[in-house]
Formats: structure tokens, sequence, C-alpha cells
């Protein structure tokens, strides 16, 4: 069984920048999955974020943190970061990780393998 663990989540004053963290475990074939991150903010929908190839070749953002957030992998510890900085309030949320095998731009809520169970960011105005 494939287990996504995030981590790096808090409480940030905005214009502040925090580093999200996601390790799989379990066996899963890591290497080979394109990794993406989503968010949910209390009473809204989940919403794409980032994505990174299994290779690291390719990103693909929101246009909202388009220029603030970074996507990066490192498959030899099975992991997937994103880095945000010049964070605001509206991006206050549940942070997700997940795993697919389809191109990162088309990565949705509907198309993913595997999920996290996510890390709470909260940016205070």
């Amino acid at each position: 069984q494939v287990q996504l663990v995030e981590s790096g989540g808090g409480l940030v004053q905005a214009g502040g920048s925090l580093r999200l963290s996601c390790v799989a475990s379990g066996g899963g074939a890591f290497s080979s999955w394109s990794m993406g991150w989503f968010r949910q903010a209390p009473g809204k929908e989940r919403e794409f974020v980032a994505a990174i190839t299994w290779s690291g070749d390719t990103t693909h953002y929101a246009d909202s943190v388009k220029g603030r957030f970074t996507i990066s992998r490192d498959n030899a510890k099975s992991m997937v970061y994103l880095q945000m900085n010049s964070l605001k309030p509206e991006d206050t949320a549940v942070y997700y990780c997940a795993a697919s095998g389809v191109d990162v731009y088309y990565f949705e809520v509907s198309n993913m393998y595997h999920w996290g169970k996510g890390t709470l960011v909260t940016v205070s105005s």
C-alpha cells in the first residue's frame, strides 16, 4: 500500500515563506509518477496548485501561485516539495500531496492515484 505524508505547514504572516514536504512509502513506483500539490480552503472545493513530471523536467502551476511557489522533487528520497514565498491570506488552506500517471497539464482532483492526508497552512494578515 502506498502512503503519502505531508509536513511543513503552520502559521505564517502575510509576505512570509514556508516549505512543504511530502514523502512516499509503501513500495509505490514513486519515480514513475508525476507528483502534485492541491489545496482546499474552508468551505471551498479542492483546487490544483502545482505539478511536476517523474523526471522533474516539466512543471505546471495554477495562475494564482505562479511566480510565488516552486515545486521540486528528489526521487532518491521519494520526496516532493513546495516552496511557498510571498504568502497571502488567500493561500490559507489544507495542502495535499498527490500522485498520478497523467501529464502535469491534466492534473485534476478526479484523476489522482494517491493522496496524502494534508497539512494546514494558515497565513495571517
